[in-house]
């Protein structure tokens, strides 16, 4: 299998070269925090607003936008603003930031449809565990998620997708904590692949 993105790789792209990223301010600023917390001398929006300056995004939004997220992240006890002992100010996620920032990353994941098929087929298997009862719901959870990315089912627990996906497989199980319990399959060849190229409206020429 080759290399996968990280969960902070997966953040940069959405970040740093996703053209198709679009978030409110406060979203930007969670995107930007998780990949690390922010550290400044001076006040905050103005340091918040340098940190977060290094995305093209960065401009699609204005100095009141960004204030009003900061106040409202605050409020909202997904961030935190921390005075350090050297003067200097330090905002982080919160945990509960941190939750909301998989739960963003989720939302808007997508898996891309090169020009051409290879003519492979990626196989996924899952055996998560229905106890304990957090295991069963992420089970769930990763079930309706593979519908929602156009996975073909194949069996209760096997779903078939023609096209490279193993870095957003990979960052929805890591998301729900299963990715012990799962396993992606590369294969050539299908017993009932016209039926299932039918699915995909996969035309061999």
């Amino acid at each position: 299998m080759k290399a996968t993105k990280s969960f902070r790789e997966k953040i940069e792209y959405f970040l740093y070269e996703d053209d198709s990223f679009e978030a409110t301010a406060a979203k930007f600023l969670l995107m930007t925090l998780a990949l690390g917390g922010v550290v400044f001398a001076g006040a905050v929006l103005p340091g918040i607003l340098k940190a977060a300056a290094g995305s093209r995004h960065f401009r699609n939004y204005d100095k009141k936008q960004f204030k009003f997220a900061v106040n409202n992240l605050k409020k909202r006890k997904l961030i935190e603003v921390v005075s350090e002992k050297d003067g200097h100010i330090r905002v982080n996620l919160t945990n509960k930031g941190k939750k909301r920032v998989k739960e963003f990353t989720l939302e808007n994941l997508s898996i891309s449809k090169p020009k051409k098929w290879d003519r492979k087929w990626r196989v996924l298997i899952f055996d998560v565990p229905t106890h304990p009862k957090k295991l069963n719901i992420a089970r769930a959870a990763l079930r309706e998620k593979i519908k929602e990315l156009g996975f073909y089912r194949l069996q209760h627990s096997a779903w078939i997708f023609p096209y490279p996906c193993e870095d957003e497989i990979l960052l929805v199980a890591e998301i729900f904590g299963v990715t012990r319990y799962i396993e992606i399959l590369t294969v050539d060849k299908l017993l009932h692949e016209s039926r299932i190229r039918s699915f995909f409206n996969l035309k061999i020429i």
